[in-house]
């Protein structure tokens, strides 16, 4: 179990737990749009946008480590190792639920890191950046809430 952070911290916590897969005002948390995509449909792209869901939640899992990686190695990581949206190589089942449990692992690890981090460093500026931790992850939990809405969008186009 997880150390429970207090303060801001707590806040912090509770925002990037509620918008992964817990409650939210906003609309379902990003597991919840997640649920009942199979790899076929998560893999296809719509005629009018950019990228399907499976490429979504490759990026998602890509960025959640960047903030993780900002934070513990106290670098500068402008993009992610595999880029911005990494692209889907295998379209199989096995990899589909692979690149899902690979976003549950990014998540873990960051709650981990919240857990761990000492309030002081809330206001410390981001390496690379001129913003604090602290606006980083509100801004991973808005993250997740933006692509939480998308996926929920790309359901009823892809539907329709």
């Amino acid at each position: 179990m997880l150390p429970q952070p207090s303060g801001e911290l707590a806040r912090i916590a509770d925002e990037l737990q509620r918008a992964y897969d817990g409650q939210c005002w906003h609309g379902p948390p990003l597991q919840e749009a997640l649920k009942g995509w199979t790899a076929e449909a998560a893999a296809r792209k719509h005629p009018r946008l950019a990228h399907s869901v499976w490429e979504i939640v490759n990026h998602l899992a890509a960025w959640v480590e960047v903030v993780s990686l900002r934070i513990t190695e106290r670098r500068a990581v402008m993009e992610p190792a595999a880029g911005d949206f990494p692209p889907v190589g295998d379209a199989s089942g096995a990899a589909w639920t692979a690149s899902l449990a690979e976003l549950d692992r990014q998540q873990q690890r960051l709650r981990e890191v919240v857990a761990g981090l000492d309030e002081s460093r809330l206001d410390e500026i981001v390496p690379g950046k001129d913003y604090p931790l602290a606006i980083m992850l509100h801004g991973a939990a808005q993250h997740f809430a933006y692509h939480a809405g998308q996926i929920a969008l790309l359901r009823k186009l892809m539907a329709g």
